[in-house]
């Protein structure tokens, strides 16, 4: 595996890739309950709205999850974690399909979503590591491009096994595709040693940066607006727009498209310019969340703007995400969590603000209206951070590799430009 240090701008290591395909499965299991809220809806014996919690309650325990995984975990190899997630992730999606009880299906995703939040936590940390300062932030844009690739194909594929299965089969086929992750996790990964000087204290220690909370609100502001309006997006497209929910996959896909666009071209200009990428970026999603409430009538500019606001809203993504663990300096395991946290306060806080306002006389394009705030509220934290400008000196822990048989103690240095 090569080391941080080794590794040239405009390559990554494969291990990024293995990465990216454990991201993919879990960025599918978060997202693919939007295009099943209504079958699960009918089959749990719940209204829309309170099916949405399922989402909610996805994110409630990645909030949690993950930085308490994060510690707990801080001291074991890092590929017997990985392995051990999704062990967890596979056992909590048999639970989910096994019971008829929305209460028991909720807690399945609860502990679904622990296990998610520890591969999260621990995957950025050993993308960037091995990838070197250079590359970090392409590192944190191909991983995430896993979970954006979910939108692509993941969701759809079980939005449409869904219409034939019910909402059973995408859970089992998860269960599945997580076992074979193990395997390949287990095979690819190197088993790692972690480094004794890691302790909880460091870790705790890196969050007195203050540039380091001003990303974590980013993270969440950005993805509560997105993910509010996303959550709810099959009744808009169906009852507002009139696409038939047959083709509700298919406008799944084109948010999935500019996810995926989105996060390629934050990871690509993120290291260069991070500031004037991110303030573009948030920007955009506030402006493309807006025309969606008058605008979604009509399917065509419906489906345009679901595309542009994934396009724009995903750009910030790897670029905050990278800032995080540099401001963390030598301790990034605990921050890369709480970035993970960060993300899905927002997707939490969003989609539950969201269901109140689609339940409200706003109607339909009530979550828009509440994506369209937060996604607006963005540029605080973005427009602080280039005020106070972003490190000159970055640093990234490379931990004990078989490949050069040491620890790199030494910090890893490099340029962050606004």
């Amino acid at each position: 595996m090569p080391s941080a240090s080794g590794t040239t701008p405009g390559k990554l290591p494969f291990v990024v890739w293995v990465l990216a395909a454990g991201t993919f499965l879990m960025g599918t299991t978060e997202f693919v309950i939007a295009g099943l809220l209504p079958d699960m809806a009918s089959d749990l014996g719940v209204s829309v709205s309170h099916a949405g919690l399922l989402i909610t309650a996805f994110a409630v325990g990645m909030i949690v999850g993950g930085p308490t995984m994060a510690m707990a975990t801080l001291r074991l190899p890092q590929r017997q974690t990985l392995v051990l997630a999704l062990a967890v992730f596979a056992l909590g999606h048999i639970v989910a399909a096994l019971s008829g009880s929305f209460v028991i299906v909720l807690i399945a995703r609860l502990v679904t979503a622990l296990a998610t939040g520890a591969f999260w936590a621990v995957g950025f940390v050993i993308a960037t590591t091995v990838s070197g300062p250079h590359n970090a932030t392409r590192a944190v844009g191909v991983m995430m491009g896993g979970l954006t690739l979910a939108n692509v194909v993941g969701v759809p594929i079980g939005s449409f096994v869904g219409q034939f299965t019910g909402w059973r089969g995408p859970f089992w086929a998860l269960t599945v595709l997580a076992g074979l992750a193990a395997v390949s996790v287990g095979r690819f990964i190197p088993a790692i040693e972690q480094r004794a000087e890691v302790s909880v204290r460091a870790e705790v220690r890196a969050l007195r940066q203050g540039r380091l909370w001003l990303a974590l609100a980013a993270a969440l502001l950005i993805m509560g607006g997105v993910l509010a309006t996303y959550t709810y997006i099959t009744p808009l497209l169906t009852n507002r727009a009139g696409i038939a929910e047959g083709a509700v996959p298919l406008v799944l896909i084109v948010f999935g498209l500019g996810a995926l666009g989105g996060t390629a071209i934050g990871g690509r200009l993120g290291d260069r310019r991070p500031m004037a990428t991110t303030i573009t970026a948030a920007a955009a999603t506030a402006v493309a969340l807006f025309l969606l409430i008058p605008l979604s009538s009509t399917p065509v500019m419906a489906v345009a703007l679901v595309f542009l606001m994934a396009l724009t809203g995903f750009a910030v993504n790897p670029v905050v995400t990278s800032l995080a663990v540099r401001f963390a300096g030598d301790a990034p395991t605990l921050t890369s969590a709480l970035t993970t946290s960060a993300y899905n306060t927002g997707i939490a806080a969003g989609s539950a603000i969201a269901g109140r306002a689609l339940d409200s006389s706003l109607g339909l394009t009530g979550p828009a209206l509440v994506g369209t705030i937060s996604a607006a509220l963005t540029l605080l934290p973005l427009i602080a951070l280039a005020v106070s400008g972003t490190p000159h000196m970055t640093r990234i822990v490379a931990r004990h590799s078989p490949a050069h048989g040491r620890d790199d103690e030494h910090a890893q240095a490099a340029p962050a430009q606004r």
